[in-house]
């Protein structure tokens, strides 16, 4: 069994007991997060597809931490100008484990 779903702009497929990295939210470590914006769900030969998103159904998840990714090193250059420039960057996640899924 395995659902589709969108959270905060970015979709997941995700599976009961499976844990995922999704973009910081406020829920604190140890609550619970529910995610209601299914887009879609398998169950053995079953598929339930959403337009856009599937009715009554909801995916609850354990938050269990929150971190920061590897650093992304961005770099500009301009030949013969002397011109050079390099930044980095590290994106905020928050950390889920799929409880439940639920149509």
């Amino acid at each position: 069994m395995f659902a589709i779903v969108r959270c905060l702009g970015f979709q997941y497929r995700v599976s009961p007991d499976e844990t995922v990295r999704i973009p910081l939210t406020g829920a604190e470590p140890g609550s619970t997060l529910v995610l209601d914006q299914v887009l879609m769900i398998r169950d053995g030969d079953a598929i339930k597809l959403g337009r856009p998103v599937v009715s009554g159904a909801r995916v609850e998840a354990e938050v269990l931490r929150h971190g920061r990714g590897p650093k992304i090193v961005v770099g500009k250059f301009k030949r013969r100008k002397g011109y050079r420039r390099r930044k980095g960057h590290r994106q905020d996640f928050t950390e889920v484990r799929i409880r439940s899924i639920q149509a």
